[in-house]
């Protein structure tokens, strides 16, 4: 794998023009994956909006972000794994699944699809030259294996709004709990609680999160040193199939 790596960014060096810095250029057309049970591959285009040639090499791990190309164990093959993309080119990626892998049919599966692009030297920089550092730019995206009971529209839209709410306090802080009793894999950006008729919600946490299926996460209120009034709601966002952002808004309990 490493001599073919070299051989490749070797390659991509022919084609370069001088530029004076880099920056990561090859783009993923979406922001997630969903991969239904019933399809044996999908296929996801990549495109070089660049002007230099990129060096790309792709895997996938199971949630470890540190997990490396020869360390990856999940029911998927990429092809091609290892490539040069040129200015204003694309290339298509082919996700296969793997049949003898038994994932679970009643709940949604997560992995992690990771990218990363190694832009060419530039031809005016001194190769001995202590001073200049080569950059290399990751992507990573969720890829959802999504059974084919749970693949439609109308169960995919209705599960954020089931998930329940509930107010708690530990202190002086506030918390919202989050209990998932969908299959899916919910990824939320934000949550609020909103005063009846305000502009601003009473109280934010921005970090969000990813809830798993029958999973709860915990999300600290900002700046709330007391009770909500009557009326109050919960107000989250979440990433729909597309990587739009979706409001809702929910009751709780305390």
């Amino acid at each position: 794998m490493d001599r073919k790596f070299k051989f490749i960014q070797a390659l991509c060096a022919l084609f370069l023009a001088a530029v004076g810095t880099a920056d990561a250029s090859v783009v993923i057309d979406g922001t997630r994956v969903v991969f239904p049970s019933n399809e044996r591959e999908v296929s996801i285009r990549l495109t070089n909006e660049g002007l230099s040639p990129g060096l790309v090499q792709m895997w996938m791990d199971k949630g470890d972000p540190k997990s490396a190309p020869t360390e990856m164990q999940v029911p998927f093959l990429l092809t091609p794994s290892l490539f040069c993309v040129d200015p204003a080119k694309g290339q298509t990626v082919r996700m296969i699944f793997n049949p003898s892998e038994k994932l679970p049919q009643d709940k949604e599966s997560v992995f992690w699809w990771n990218l990363l692009e190694v832009p060419p030297r530039p031809q005016n920089i001194d190769p001995n030259d202590a001073n200049y550092m080569q950059m290399a730019f990751r992507t990573r995206i969720k890829v959802f294996y999504r059974p084919q009971a749970l693949n439609t529209q109308e169960q995919v839209l209705a599960a954020p709004a089931k998930i329940t709410w509930k107010l708690l306090r530990d202190g002086d802080a506030f918390m919202l709990e989050a209990k998932n009793p969908t299959p899916y894999y919910p990824s939320l950006t934000g949550v609020s609680l909103a005063l009846p008729k305000a502009e601003k919600p009473e109280a934010l946490n921005e970090e969000g999160g990813m809830l798993a299926p029958g999973g709860d996460g915990r999300y600290v209120l900002k700046d709330m040193r007391k009770a909500p009034t009557a009326g109050s709601k919960v107000k989250f966002s979440y990433l729909n199939d597309y990587g739009g952002s979706v409001v809702v808004e929910s009751d709780f309990t305390q």
